[in-house]
């Protein structure tokens, strides 16, 4: 029996030039992304880059008083830290607003305009809050009372910045640094008791 014959046609069949040129723009985006990874990769080791933070530095109770038909009236200093520790990098804070909460009802707001934080440096805003006279429920009075009693009061801090950093050459970023912590304060002398209150991952 006969092998198969093998047969060849001496016309070879041409690649597309379409193929060629997908192929070929496939190995330049591909060397693209690579370069732009070591690039970038590069930068980070050069810069290493430290995420912005901002944080409860110190605090007093200036005053509080709660009278007979349960209206309160309060004034807290808060002085919160805008922290930029990138030495080549400078950061810019905005929209800074935090609501002071008592017991689940806002006491005060605290807002601050747009500022800038040099590399390698801070910004301390010392906020003064006086609040209007707060009327508050009968269960509301009598946490604060009992706080009174007990010299102990605690106070929800909620809010945050918008931060932009700009990492070199690298292009800028953008998010939110935000703090939600509670502040104790006695408020026989007003002193706070320092916990961490910071948007500073642990």
């Amino acid at each position: 029996m006969n092998p198969k014959s093998k047969f060849s046609t001496s016309r070879e069949r041409s690649t597309n030039p379409l193929v060629w040129c997908a192929a070929i723009i496939c190995t330049i985006l591909t060397i693209a992304v690579i370069i732009a990874g070591i690039v970038t990769f590069i930068g980070y080791l050069v810069i290493h880059p430290r995420v912005p933070y901002v944080s409860v530095v110190d605090a007093h109770l200036d005053r509080m008083q709660l009278d007979y038909a349960g209206i309160l009236e309060i004034q807290v200093t808060i002085l919160i830290r805008a922290k930029n520790g990138n030495g080549k990098a400078h950061t810019s804070f905005s929209d800074s607003s935090y609501s002071l909460g008592l017991n689940g009802e806002v006491v005060a707001r605290l807002v601050a305009p747009p500022f800038e934080v040099g590399k390698n440096s801070s910004v301390d805003f010392n906020y003064v809050v006086p609040s209007s006279p707060i009327p508050l429920n009968p269960e509301q009075a009598e946490y604060v009372d009992a706080g009174l009693k007990k010299d102990l009061i605690v106070f929800d801090l909620k809010g945050g910045s918008r931060v932009r950093w700009r990492i070199g050459h690298l292009g800028s970023v953008r998010f939110l640094c935000g703090l939600r912590c509670q502040l104790h304060f006695h408020p026989l002398n007003g002193t706070y008791i320092p916990s961490r209150c910071s948007s500073k991952a642990k």
